[in-house]
């Protein structure tokens, strides 16, 4: 009998990638979204690309009446991914309040039915936004936690720290969670990709937009950070690389091989890479000369950060194998396809 997994948020970029992999690693997936930044279908993309369309609700996971009614209703769940979040550090800024209702509301409420429904394995999206700007670099995870730079990154922050405390007086729950650094690209099918609602907040759907026209130019926030070329620099890594990154973590905690009840990791490729260095990298595989104008900073920006990946390498067994050049090629396939069929 296969393990069924639940995903909240995957119809969303990341989780529809992880839902993916999840369902080549031959588990069943069902999930839940309330489609506030996804579309449904996204459903028809990861069929076509695995030839199983995955169960799915539409609820938001704050109704905690809605999810006590799903849970009953599937109660072969063995463990549960958890995606379903706000995401925008600006909006954060702008919006506070929406934020820490939304995104840690939905993981009490989840980690409350994991304990009633005797659900034992989590998997938590969390981000290296828990650094803030880090002392030193690469960023290991025992690097320290510094007080965040945005609402969002400190719900990620108090979600780790429900997490931890909620293993601690239930040792029934196990739970990992995996501090992503930048996610970019999409599937190699071009049937799933990143497709944010409105003006996207991050660079490479900026990026593939402005490419196809849809924006005059891209808006570089800030020339003048203590970096090689002035422009702010990130660690990248491609989101099918990141997705294989949950099948590991479910793996793990399936076969009881977490060292402790709450797990972290870092995920990225170990190399920072600048904005200015991203538009050269995109205009050399795809041939195409990007406009952009350098603009003011972004509140909420951090400088510089990039990942240690050790840990993640040696400890879960996952490292990231696709390139930069990958990553930003199939982001703009990925934006041709959509753009011709919509």
């Amino acid at each position: 009998m296969k393990s069924l997994v639940l995903v909240t948020g995957g119809a969303g970029y990341i989780g529809s990638h992880t839902t993916v992999e999840l369902i080549h690693a031959g588990f069943d997936v069902v999930i839940v979204d309330n489609l506030s930044n996804s579309r449904i279908e996204v459903l028809d993309g990861i069929e076509n690309i695995t030839g199983i369309r995955p169960s799915f609700e539409n609820f938001n996971l704050c109704d905690a009446a809605l999810l006590e009614e799903f849970l009953t209703n599937y109660p072969g769940i063995q463990s549960i991914i958890h995606f379903a979040a706000f995401k925008s550090v600006e909006e954060s800024v702008k919006q506070p309040l929406k934020y820490y209702k939304n995104n840690l509301l939905s993981l009490i409420n989840l980690l409350e039915g994991m304990s009633k429904h005797r659900i034992p394995n989590l998997v938590f999206s969390s981000s290296c936004t828990v650094y803030g700007q880090p002392d030193h670099l690469p960023v290991t995870e025992e690097s320290t936690v510094k007080a965040a730079r945005s609402p969002y990154g400190n719900t990620k922050q108090i979600s780790e720290e429900i997490i931890s405390n909620a293993v601690e007086t239930n040792s029934a729950v196990q739970a990992i969670s995996l501090r992503y650094f930048n996610p970019i690209g999409a599937h190699p099918s071009s049937e799933i990709g990143e497709l944010p609602l409105g003006i996207p907040d991050n660079l490479v759907p900026l990026i593939t937009q402005t490419a196809i026209g849809i924006r005059d130019y891209l808006r570089v926030f800030g020339n003048d950070y203590n970096t090689p070329d002035g422009s702010c620099i990130r660690d990248y890594l491609h989101v099918v690389d990141l997705a294989r990154a949950h099948v590991f973590a479910i793996s793990r905690l399936l076969s009881l091989k977490n060292r402790a009840n709450h797990e972290i990791f870092n995920l990225g490729t170990g190399e920072g890479v600048s904005v200015l260095k991203m538009i050269t990298s995109f205009e050399k595989v795809t041939g195409l000369k990007l406009p952009y104008k350098i603009t003011n900073r972004r509140p909420g920006d951090i400088e510089q950060v990039w990942a240690d990946t050790r840990k993640a390498n040696r400890t879960l067994g996952w490292k990231a194998e696709y390139s930069i050049d990958d990553a930003l090629l199939s982001a703009w396939n990925w934006e041709k396809r959509y753009r011709k069929s919509h």
